[in-house]
């Protein structure tokens, strides 16, 4: 999972502050993302530096508010519709980017359909299901490797085609948030952004 990706997706809801991040990061990944909140900032301070997101003030209590920018919304958009992902990262790369993509209060203001996104990722898996056949004259571990990518588009496929249901079934509002406003209760606070 690319946590600068995810945290540009969630930033095109509007601008947060970082541990609000960390919370809609693991919330709309449904928890299967632990990522601590100084990669967060870290993060942040990276992508500020970038020209991906800016300052957007602060809050009443003086939490440092961050927001996209152009070049942040474009970078977004693209990896939300994007099906490619490094070696070994295809599952997770799958899962983040669709449960993001249905998370978003507004996709089509944004011009994101997670409809597309499902059947451009079937295409996707489907193309590796074919290409992914047992060659008789591969090696042992070769031949492993090609089941493990079989077995893997499989599961793909099935999990997409459970997205694609539950989708169809408009059932896609009960996935769709804002952003939390839940508050830090403890440690100190971070810097002011530039």
């Amino acid at each position: 999972m690319s946590v600068r990706s995810c945290l540009l997706a969630i930033l095109t809801i509007g601008p947060a502050y970082g541990f609000q991040l960390h919370g809609e990061l693991e919330s709309r990944t449904a928890g299967r993302r632990a990522v601590n909140v100084g990669q967060i900032y870290g993060t942040l301070e990276r992508l500020v530096k970038q020209a991906a997101v800016e300052s957007a003030g602060s809050t009443a209590d003086g939490l440092p508010l961050y927001r996209i920018t152009a070049l942040g919304q474009a970078e977004a958009l693209h990896w939300l519709a994007d099906t490619e992902s490094a070696p070994g990262n295809e599952w997770s790369d799958l899962v983040d980017r669709v449960l993001i993509a249905i998370s978003l209060p507004d996709p089509q203001v944004l011009g994101i359909d997670a409809r597309g996104i499902v059947a451009r990722y079937r295409r996707r898996w489907q193309s590796t299901t074919e290409t992914a056949t047992m060659d008789a004259a591969a090696t042992g571990a070769e031949r492993l490797a090609g089941a493990a990518r079989a077995a893997l588009s499989a599961a793909a496929l099935d999990w997409l085609r459970d997205v694609d249901a539950l989708l169809e079934d408009g059932h896609a509002a009960g996935f769709r948030h804002g952003l939390n406003d839940v508050r830090p209760k403890r440690g100190r606070r971070p810097a002011s952004v530039a």
